[in-house]
């Protein structure tokens, strides 16, 4: 030993133990990055197949109505056109986010379950909800394809937040 050589003051910190703990973040995580595949599904259908299929489901039009009248509610001007277009999707997808986030709440093995009854909840929700809330209804929503295409879409990304749930998730169900 070298008598010039001062020892380190600070002790070296412990490495964690695979019993520690997660920490909030990496319990999160799997759910968010789930919410956000289920999210992403949603809004990938919706955008693409509204493109291509007369009578495809139009959430995007249910949501710029939420969003402008939301706005009008608070006295906030909403915006018009693509602007308008643009925050909605913003909008879908930071709240799908979140909702299929839930996918995460429980055990991992109960993922595939809590994503399709998210989804079918959700699809559900969104071919029956609007009139009532006083969004109208959907473009194309008297073509008896439409709803069916619409709980279809939901009921993807509930899967697909599931899938990505599982994936992620420790065998603890933490990732």
């Amino acid at each position: 030993m070298d008598p010039h050589h001062q020892p380190d003051p600070t002790p070296p910190s412990p490495e964690p133990s695979p019993s520690a703990a997660p920490s909030r973040w990496q319990r999160l995580r799997p759910a968010l990055l789930g919410g956000l595949a289920g999210a992403v599904t949603v809004t990938l259908l919706n955008e693409t197949v509204r493109r291509q299929v007369p009578h495809a489901p139009r959430m995007d039009v249910i949501g710029e109505r939420a969003l402008s009248g939301a706005l009008d509610a608070a006295g906030v001007e909403p915006p018009r056109g693509e602007a308008l277009y643009r925050w909605t999707m913003l909008g879908d997808l930071v709240s799908n986010t979140l909702y299929y986030a839930l996918v995460g709440v429980g055990a991992r093995q109960g993922g595939w379950a809590r994503g399709g009854a998210l989804g079918l909840a959700a699809g559900l929700g969104a071919v029956y909800l609007p009139e009532p809330l006083g969004l109208g209804r959907q473009p194309g929503a008297r073509r008896p394809v439409t709803p069916v295409l619409t709980a279809a879409w939901y009921l993807a990304g509930g899967l697909a937040a599931a899938a990505t749930y599982r994936a992620l998730a420790g065998e603890d169900g933490e990732g």
